[in-house]
């Protein structure tokens, strides 16, 4: 049976004193997933703290997700939270999936950095990778844009739980709006924000045809010489 994994992974920053050991900016201190089966139906939920090796917990990353030192101190590290991730993960099949890819390079630079070799079923998830924020702008016709997930959520109408930036209620929510975008060729949107949206493309679409207007008969002379009279 086909599985989603919707995984949203919550970081703490790296102070540069460990720029010479730890040569990024953040370190997971939360994954957070949830399981979709082949209906598209949320079936599981995990959620595990992960003790950073050289990253902390400041003011404005526990102000950020709600995550303190006292959560994080009888937490296991990445090694062997991961132990416990694949057991939970299903059998066969199954498709990675995130808001935007940084919580895919921030796994693979965490492994690479830290010597981790991932699991077998880790490995699958990591080379069967989608980005959800990729597909939502597509799917509003704006792949110019990056929407936030909270900007995504209010567009659709989804019916949020909990607190953002908590890594299990973000990939719950972000489970909920990738169903959503699965089974609608063309997304319901909230019917403010689809009249905002609507106007916006209105409005794009005047400024192309007064720039078109304006350009039209603009001739570019490639002629250089100079009239002596």
């Amino acid at each position: 049976m086909k599985h989603y994994l919707v995984i949203d992974l919550e970081m703490c920053r790296v102070h540069k004193l460990y720029k010479q050991t730890y040569t990024y900016k953040q370190e997971i201190i939360q994954i957070g997933a949830a399981l979709l089966n082949e209906q598209l139906e949320v079936v599981d939920k995990y959620s595990s703290y992960v003790k950073p090796r050289y990253g902390d917990v400041d003011q404005f990353i526990k102000k950020l997700t709600n995550i303190t030192r006292k959560d994080l101190s009888d937490a296991a590290y990445l090694e062997d939270v991961l132990v416990g991730f694949t057991e939970w993960i299903p059998e066969g099949e199954v498709t990675a999936v995130s808001w935007s890819m940084s919580d895919y390079t921030q796994f693979v630079n965490e492994f690479e950095s830290k010597g981790i070799v991932p699991h077998e079923k880790i490995q699958n998830l990591l080379e069967n990778w989608v980005d959800c924020q990729v597909q939502f702008s597509e799917k509003m016709k704006r792949s110019d844009k990056n929407y936030s997930l909270e900007e995504a959520l209010i567009a659709t109408d989804v019916c949020t739980e909990g607190r953002a930036h908590d890594g299990l209620v973000d990939a719950y929510n972000t489970a909920l709006l990738f169903a959503k975008m699965q089974t609608e060729d063309e997304l319901k949107l909230n019917r403010y924000y689809d009249k905002i949206h609507r106007k916006q493309e209105d409005e794009e679409e005047h400024l192309t045809f007064n720039l078109g207007d304006l350009l039209k008969g603009f001739v570019v002379s490639d002629d250089n010489s100079t009239d002596q009279g």
